[in-house]
């Protein structure tokens, strides 16, 4: 179970981490304070693995006409909603949000390789115990 908490603060923790680091690229984008950058990134969070799925599902032909691109314009709209939820967390409009979701995800997919590393890389070569490679 310790495990999982880790696992999920540190998740948390990627997640403020992107959105921080966005709101410097985005002057759109302003945490009123730290607690609003925190809560933000958990209702982020909780919003991509709850609200997210549904929606997807229930776009699945806009999706497929669009070629998937659609998907950018459902996490731009999760980052609208948790803007709208949080006292602090203020997104400028639209366009801002959807960039600024495509580099909170490129900045949390990045940091995420970091401290989390794939098991199983293409530079990894397997090999036998006992034979010097």
């Amino acid at each position: 179970m310790l495990d999982n908490l880790r696992e999920f603060l540190a998740h948390w923790g990627i997640i403020a981490i992107s959105l921080w680091f966005t709101s410097f690229i985005f002057h759109g984008i302003s945490f009123s304070n730290k607690k609003s950058l925190f809560i933000s990134a958990l209702l982020l969070g909780l919003a991509n693995a709850v609200i997210r799925p549904i929606v997807i599902i229930l776009t699945i032909p806009l999706t497929l006409i669009t070629f998937g691109f659609f998907l950018l314009v459902i996490n731009a709209l999760m980052m609208l909603l948790v803007s709208a939820l949080v006292p602090g967390f203020r997104i400028s409009g639209f366009w801002t949000a959807f960039f600024a979701s495509i580099v909170v995800t490129l900045i949390s997919i990045f940091v995420g390789m970091v401290i989390f590393p794939p098991q199983d890389s293409l530079f990894n070569i397997p090999t036998q115990e006992g034979v010097m490679v």
